[in-house]
C-alpha cells in the first residue's frame, strides 16, 4: 500500500525595510503599552510592559515603560526604521520615559504629539465615589 505524501505549503517571509513609521504610546496608570506601525497604520511590532516581565504596581512604574520602549526600538531597528512619530495618550508615568528610551536607542523622533481624549463637555460624569 503506498504511503500518501503529504505537501506542506511553504511560504515564503519577506523582510519589509521601513524606514519612517509610528510609535503609539498608550500610557494608562496600570500598564504602558508601545505600538510601533509604518506610515499607512500598519502594526509592525508591540510590548508592553506587562509583555517585559513585570506584575501588579511593577507595571506602572517609568521602568517598566522604558524596558517596553526598548524592546519595541530593537523590532524597529532590524525592520530598518530610523525615523518616527511619537503619539502618547493617557496620564500614566510612563509618558516621559518612553520619549527618553527612544531617543536612548538611537531612532530620530521627527513629531511628538499628545492625543489624549479630553472631553468637550459630553455626558454628564459619574458620581464622585465616596468611601
Amino acid at each position: 500500500m503506498p504511503k500518501k505524501q503529504i505537501k506542506a505549503k511553504i511560504k515564503k517571509v519577506t523582510e519589509r525595510k521601513v524606514t519612517s513609521g509610528r510609535v503609539y504610546v498608550t500610557a494608562t496608570f496600570n500598564n504602558t503599552l508601545v505600538t510601533l506601525t509604518d506610515s499607512a497604520g500598519n502594526t509592525l511590532a508591540w510590548s508592553s510592559s506587562g509583555n517585559s516581565g513585570f506584575k501588579g504596581a511593577r507595571k506602572a512604574t517609568p521602568f517598566a515603560a522604558i524596558s517596553a520602549m526598548e524592546a519595541v526600538a530593537q523590532k524597529a531597528k532590524g525592520v530598518g526604521m530610523t525615523s518616527v512619530e511619537l503619539f502618547i495618550k493617557g496620564p500614566g508615568s510612563g509618558r516621559d520615559a518612553t520619549i527618553k528610551a527612544l531617543r536612548g536607542a538611537g531612532i530620530n523622533i521627527t513629531m511628538i504629539a499628545d492625543v489624549t481624549p479630553i472631553p468637550h463637555n459630553g455626558p454628564r460624569p459619574k458620581k464622585r465615589r465616596r468611601v
